[in-house]
């Protein structure tokens, strides 16, 4: 095993942690933004106004998202289970 596999697969997993927490984030990030503005608006300061509804919406993007969320960690496993016969000398 190289460093430079070492730092390839370092680099190709922090790749595919952002590719997988990204759309989850993008939309729990949307959405709060969406309900501070209304909050600012309406004058209503609830801290737990917006949990509920972040997590709706987390969850309806998990099951949107899901299936290109499982592809993508599967090959990713898979690729790393098939480099593991080449790593021994």
């Amino acid at each position: 095993m190289t460093q430079d596999f070492i730092i390839y697969l370092g680099k190709e997993a922090v790749y595919t942690i952002l590719l997988l927490s990204g759309p989850l984030l993008g939309v729990s990030l949307l959405v709060g933004l969406l309900i501070s503005v209304f909050q600012a608006t309406t004058q209503i300061q609830e801290q737990t106004l917006t949990f509920v509804p972040k997590i709706v919406m987390v969850f309806i993007s998990l099951v949107i998202f899901g299936s290109w969320m499982l592809n993508l960690i599967v090959t990713f496993t898979t690729n790393l289970f098939s480099s593991i016969p080449h790593l021994t000398l």
